[in-house]
């Protein structure tokens, strides 16, 4: 199953959850008017939105996530990448390092990664 694309306002509503789930509704909204300045019928129109995608579920007044934050950021990454890169990743570390330099530890860290990925 693919899972839908996030707008920012509905990926930053879902790093609410993501950081507090499971919690009852009643305090997701409290969080979200704090850490988002939305009103209550916002929350709760985000709620059933991200319901409907299966992102969250909401039974009994208890918000729990269905899709984890890793697998939504790998699926937006890997869209990142092919879209604007052509699905080179070469292509996209270059860009985002644009000319700076990183440390040793950071580019041991990347070969660490590179190897674990190898085909």
């Amino acid at each position: 199953m693919e899972i839908q694309k996030l707008c920012d306002s509905d990926y930053r509503f879902m790093c609410v959850v993501w950081d507090n789930a499971p919690l009852n509704s009643g305090e997701l909204v409290k969080l979200c008017e704090q850490e988002l300045g939305w009103k209550k019928s916002t929350t709760y129109t985000v709620v059933r939105k991200m319901c409907e995608k299966g992102y969250i579920s909401n039974e009994n007044a208890t918000v729990r996530v269905l899709i984890d934050k890793d697998k939504v950021q790998a699926e937006e990454s890997t869209y990142f990448v092919d879209r604007t890169f052509n699905g080179s990743l070469p292509g996209f570390i270059a860009a985002f390092l644009g000319g700076k330099k990183i440390s040793g530890e950071e580019a041991e860290k990347l070969k660490k990664l590179i190897d674990e990925h190898k085909e």
